[in-house]
């Protein structure tokens, strides 16, 4: 893992933009959801064991990664004949913050940059974290990719962002899971990157390929 230089330049960042699932939210549920409890209602539905469902899903998630529908909780719904939607909401309970990014996100408030939560969700995904964390007291805007019409990946969502929401990106810092999104923030000219290497805290660390990696947004104040 990159060394995280310390410290980290904030008189050269004007806008902090942070990523939700895998940056401030614990990763653990939305795998845990899409990968067992999706599986699971898909197979008890179609009369299949848990493993037979995954098997039968594991190719249609593949073919919509890097897509929008793949956060799309009105496709996933159309799709698989399932109410999404209520699934999210009867495990509500299991969305919770990865360690320190609550106390990261106070600090973060009285340094005087702007706070823009820059995520892939689905507007109906992120409200319902909203409602369960309170994410929106944490920010001065909240933008989902999905009325852009194009997810973080891909490299025509920065310009786009930019006529919606203009920064400046040699002065902003932006804070991902995502090695793609990196790269496509990169190539647009987003100077200040860092990886979540952790996304998920039921795993071991990731490597963050060629960027700058930490454990937790805590590492950055």
């Amino acid at each position: 893992m990159s060394t995280l230089p310390l410290p980290l330049p904030w008189d050269q960042i004007d806008t902090v933009l942070l990523d939700m699932d895998g940056t401030l939210l614990d990763l653990k549920f939305d795998n845990w959801f899409w990968m067992q409890h999706v599986p699971a209602m898909y197979g008890l539905k179609h009369g299949l064991t848990p493993d037979q469902a995954s098997e039968q899903l594991a190719p249609r998630f593949a073919a919509r990664q890097g897509q929008l529908a793949w956060y799309c909780i009105d496709h996933w719904s159309q799709e698989l004949s399932l109410d999404i939607r209520q699934l999210k909401h009867a495990q509500r309970e299991q969305i919770g913050w990865l360690e320190g990014a609550a106390d990261f996100l106070e600090r973060l408030k009285h340094t005087g940059k702007q706070r823009w939560l820059v995520t892939n969700a689905h507007p109906d995904a992120y409200g319902l974290k909203n409602d369960q964390l309170g994410l929106a007291a944490h920010f001065n805007a909240v933008y989902s990719t999905h009325p852009l019409g194009v997810p973080k990946e891909n490299p025509a969502f920065w310009p786009r962002l930019m006529q919606v929401a203009p920064f400046d990106p040699a002065r902003t810092l932006l804070v991902d899971d995502s090695l793609p999104v990196l790269r496509a923030a990169q190539a647009f000219g987003v100077r200040w990157l860092r990886c979540i290497c952790r996304p998920d805290s039921r795993h071991p660390p990731r490597e963050p390929g060629e960027f700058v990696g930490i454990h937790s947004v805590a590492e950055l104040l």
